[in-house]
């Protein structure tokens, strides 16, 4: 073969090859697509007036008292409202301290709820302590060991290290497994989905199908309602409508601690997109 018939057959070979190329990742969008349609099929939009505007996750603070919240979730006319105490951060609980807690809002007819970020929580506080608690919160935000220098990530942080995020959402999958599967009190998943900041961008890329059906999959067998994050703004559409399909529950939850406490932009706009109803969402039991 000569030189120009060579050049002409390569550049036939190359644009074939370019022609599957496009083509076999038209025939991945397509699949990909197909299968969040199939979600949307029978959804249809709902509006406030068609689930309980509520909030279980308020931290208290210097800015925002306890009374604050009571007054405030009356203001805005909240179907109801939980307090959250903090059983990690920024020290360790202690029966002193949630009995303190309890006295100081025993009054206020507000759901109290723990968030704890560690597993193994309960060792630290007698069991009449923790069960005074109306509701039980925990998310995989803590992660032992999370990257290959041994740091325990916050992936909350903007300074959480992520040196290879295929290793990461690896250890990311398995602390999921690990927080869902810790036999503690839990009935609140929170903050789920959420990504460090260094990696947030790839949020399409890593929460594949496959990742999203194994982590409900978990909340299913662990029985737990999955919190809408109005401060992180997550989950998104396809994951809430995959656990609406599986039969599970939701909470609003704002994590805030000032002025910005009641809006629920996010939680709103996103569980009328989704067509979530009152009995779509879990409410706890006053204890």
């Amino acid at each position: 073969m000569d030189r120009k018939s060579f050049i002409k057959a390569g550049g036939m070979l190359a644009i074939g090859g370019m022609a599957l190329g496009v083509q076999a990742c038209q025939e991945k969008n397509t699949k990909e697509e197909n299968w969040k349609d199939d979600l949307w099929k029978d959804v249809k939009p709902t509006t406030q007036a068609d689930f309980p505007l509520h909030d279980l996750h308020i931290h208290a603070s210097a800015t925002l008292s306890y009374e604050d919240i009571a007054r405030k979730a009356k203001e805005h006319q909240f179907a109801y409202c939980g307090i959250m105490f903090n059983g990690t951060r920024p020290v360790q609980a202690t029966d002193e301290s949630v009995q303190k807690f309890m006295d100081d809002t025993a009054s206020l007819g507000c759901f109290r709820g723990i968030q704890n970020m560690k597993l193994g929580w309960t060792k630290d506080l007698s069991e009449s302590a923790y069960k005074q608690f109306d509701f039980y919160f925990m998310d995989p935000q803590m992660i032992p060991n999370g990257n290959s220098y041994g740091d325990t990530l916050e992936v909350w942080e903007h300074d959480c290290y992520v040196p290879d995020l295929d290793k990461f959402m690896e250890t990311n999958m398995k602390h999921y497994q690990t927080v869902l599967e810790n036999p503690e009190p839990l009935d609140i998943f929170g903050w789920p989905l959420y990504l460090p900041p260094c990696v947030a961008r790839f949020y399409d890329k890593v929460w594949t199908k496959e990742r999203l059906e194994a982590i409900v999959d978990m909340i299913v067998k662990r029985k737990v309602a999955v919190e809408i994050n109005d401060l992180a703004q997550t989950p998104h559409e396809e994951f809430i409508l995959l656990c609406k399909r599986a039969g599970l529950k939701f909470v609003f939850g704002s994590d805030t601690r000032d002025y910005r406490t009641f809006r629920l932009d996010f939680c709103k706009r996103i569980a009328s997109k989704c067509g979530l109803t009152e009995s779509d969402f879990w409410k706890p039991v006053k204890k």
